[in-house]
Order: C-alpha cells, then sequence, then structure tokens
C-alpha cells in the first residue's frame, strides 16, 4: 500500500509552502500532491513557482500529481486551469468535472479527487475511459459502499484500470460555495476579502453552543471539526486500496505517514481520542463518531 501526501488545503505563504515540500520530499511518502484546490484568489504562490517546487519533490524520487480547483467561478480561472492541465511534465488531479474534459480533449491521464462526487460504477466506467489512472473516492462514503463499487467494477472488466486512493487522515473537505466563510467571519465582503484566511493556517474552529468542535473554516471550504484518521482501519483495506492519502494539518502531518505504515498489520495501533479525532464514515456511522 502507498502513501500519499495530499495538496495543502490552507492558506499558507510560500516561504511555509517551500519548507512544508521539502520536507515532504524527504518523507516516505511515495505520492505528493501539490497546487490550489480551494479559491482562485490565492495567488501567494503562482504557478510558476509551484512548478519549481513540484520539480524539487520529483528529483527526490516521488510521484508528483498537480491538483487543480474544485470551483470554478470565472474565465480567468479557466485559462489557469489549462495551464496546470498542459503543463507537460505532472498528472493532474481533477477536482472539478470540467478539468477531467480539458484532460480529455487532449487525452491527458488524470486522478479523479474526492470533490468529482463518484458513487457508482457508471461513472467510473466512464471516468476510466476518459483517461482516469486513480480515483480517490468521496470522503463520506463507507467502507462497505466502496467493497460493493468495487465488485461491480470487477464485473465489467475495468477494476485493474485504475487505482483506488481513501482519505484516511486530516480533517474533511465536505463542502464549497460561493461565499467565502473566513471573509464573512470577519465581517468582509468576499470581493474585499484581502486573502484574509492566511492569518488562520489551520482554519477557524467553529463550536457548538454546547463547545463541540462542529466545523473548520477554510475561505470557502467547510471541513469537519475533527479530524478524521482511518489509522486503525488500514488492516481491513489492504486488498483493495492501493493508496491512502493524509491531508496536511501542519508540518508534523508527514510523521503520520510512518505511523500509519507500521500500523498497517494493526500490529502497532494509533493513538486517537474522542472529541478529536473520528471515523464514522468509513464505518457506515455518523461522520463525527470514533469507532474502535
Amino acid at each position: 500500500m502507498q502513501y500519499a501526501v495530499g495538496p495543502v488545503l490552507w492558506y499558507w505563504p510560500t516561504p511555509t509552502l517551500e519548507e512544508f515540500y521539502q520536507q515532504a520530499a524527504r518523507s516516505s511518502a511515495e505520492i505528493i500532491y501539490l497546487g490550489e484546490a480551494v479559491c482562485s484568489k490565492r495567488r501567494a504562490t503562482p504557478y510558476g513557482r509551484w512548478m519549481e517546487m513540484a520539480r524539487d519533490v520529483a528529483a527526490s524520487g516521488k510521484q508528483v500529481v498537480l491538483s487543480t480547483l474544485a470551483l470554478l467561478q470565472s474565465p480567468s480561472e479557466l485559462k489557469e486551469l489549462q495551464r496546470y492541465v498542459e503543463n507537460g511534465e505532472f498528472l493532474i488531479e481533477a477536482n472539478d468535472i470540467g478539468t477531467v474534459n480539458m484532460a480529455a480533449e487532449r487525452h491527458l491521464p488524470f486522478v479523479a479527487g474526492p470533490t468529482l462526487n463518484v458513487y457508482n460504477a457508471d461513472t467510473l466506467q466512464l471516468l476510466v475511459r476518459e483517461g482516469m489512472t486513480r480515483w480517490c473516492m468521496p470522503v463520506e462514503m463507507s467502507r462497505d459502499w466502496l467493497l460493493q463499487l468495487l465488485g461491480q467494477c470487477e464485473t465489467r472488466g475495468i477494476r485493474q484500470q485504475f487505482e483506488v486512493e481513501v482519505m484516511g487522515y486530516g480533517h474533511l473537505p465536505l463542502a464549497l460555495s460561493a461565499r467565502c466563510f473566513t471573509a464573512r467571519s470577519e465581517n468582509r465582503a468576499k470581493d474585499d476579502c484581502e486573502t484574509c484566511c492566511i492569518n488562520y493556517p489551520t482554519g477557524r474552529r467553529v463550536s457548538s453552543q454546547e463547545g463541540q468542535p462542529v466545523f473548520v473554516l477554510n475561505g470557502i471550504q467547510t471541513m469537519s471539526g475533527y479530524c478524521y484518521n482511518l489509522g486503525n482501519d488500514l488492516a481491513g483495506m489492504r486488498e483493495w486500496v492501493d493508496c491512502v492519502r493524509l491531508s496536511p494539518q501542519d508540518t508534523t502531518t508527514l510523521a503520520e505517514i510512518d505511523r500509519f505504515r507500521a500500523n498497517e498489520n494493526g500490529q502497532a495501533p494509533l493513538m486517537v481520542a474522542k472529541g478529536c479525532d473520528c471515523n464514522g464514515y468509513w464505518r457506515k456511522l455518523a461522520g463525527m463518531t470514533l469507532a474502535s
């Protein structure tokens, strides 16, 4: 089983990103995702710098994948997307069906990201035909649903044509909106946000009236209040999951890769805590549940 470092979903300054990807290049992960996948207004790190970091990471022997926006809202964003799709060096992660179409028109392979909301074999068969080489399943999909879906793909003769990736660690990206929640929390209009999300390198926490963490605001993205953690569920997925993705929370996330790898057979259980971690979706339970 391989391990992937997902794209940094937070808005970090370029020096912070550079340091993080230097560490990621030295980590035990086989796959590294780079690129802005949340908001086009986050321009502190331009396309050229992303490509330089990608080349540096690739030089360490990692597979590099360029992640793209999950919500496209203007012609200028389409033009920028085209630069990523046509980069000529690296595989892309398509997080919007328009990106799938753009890659397919150019006969380019792609990774299907979790925000494509793929829940059935018909859609997977279509994506395989368009050039998909790996599929990261939606974060709310359960183990049972995934097994049933892969069985249908086996029947159709397409299961061996793509890899399966599972989001295994991090605050879950639940929804995207044209509105910016972080800007709103500072009483700012989205058009005058001054990219204030850069002031919150791990998002803004939202708690219930009882003090329970419910969500994390990350610009236009709403994330889970608890950290998803499938580190103790790895033994049950080894035979049919090709890759486990860890979403960067901070630089300490890279150390989690080694902990996950050590527990693939359940021999080194990870410490998890109620009120902080969850695995409910995977167990076909309420998302905030932590089941042992």
